[in-house]
């Protein structure tokens, strides 16, 4: 079983940082696995649902998450691609949010399901963290096929380019 607070504990020790960790899910997040909210300075894991998952799984997840902290916490480490994305969400169902002043602002895009599913798994931060989730997972458990089923997963069928994000990003900033 592994020990998540020990974890995030380690990591904030390990980075200087200081953050809330929940298990009580914000309204509309209850069936995410978790999400971090920079506005509350809150890493909110979903617990109770990643209880019975194996620990590959809710090691990927923790760490995908930690990423996250770690993207809106230090963004000057990342690329300025995935800077430019930390102030845009976009959800597989069109929905948008914008990151204003210290307020998340909401907006819809249009689109198939598949292009809204590939812009989502795409975004650069999101890839990033997938990619570091995979990496320390596999290092807190081992290799695994299933394991690596589960980063294919998150991985877009068709990434969007960069230039088609900034289109994405312009959109949402004309419609907020």
């Amino acid at each position: 079983m592994i020990d998540f607070e020990k974890i995030v504990s380690d990591f904030c020790r390990a980075n200087n940082l200081r953050i809330v960790f929940s298990a009580d899910m914000p309204e509309g997040y209850e069936t995410a696995n978790g999400t971090f909210d920079i506005v509350k300075n809150t890493l909110y894991f979903n617990l109770d649902m990643l209880a019975s998952a194996p620990d590959y799984e809710a090691a990927f997840y923790l760490f995908h998450e930690l990423r996250h902290v770690l993207q809106y916490t230090r963004p000057q480490s990342f690329s300025e691609l995935i800077q430019r994305s930390l102030n845009y969400v976009l959800m597989f169902d069109g929905t948008c949010f914008k990151l204003v002043s210290g307020e998340w602002k909401e907006c819809r895009i249009e689109g198939s399901e598949k292009y809204l599913s590939n812009a989502y798994l795409g975004q650069p931060y999101e890839l990033d963290a997938n990619r570091c989730a995979y990496e320390q997972a596999e290092r807190l458990c081992g290799s695994s096929q299933k394991l690596d089923e589960l980063y294919s997963f998150w991985v877009p069928e068709n990434r969007l380019s960069d230039e088609e994000y900034m289109e994405i990003y312009k959109k949402i900033d004309s419609r907020i």
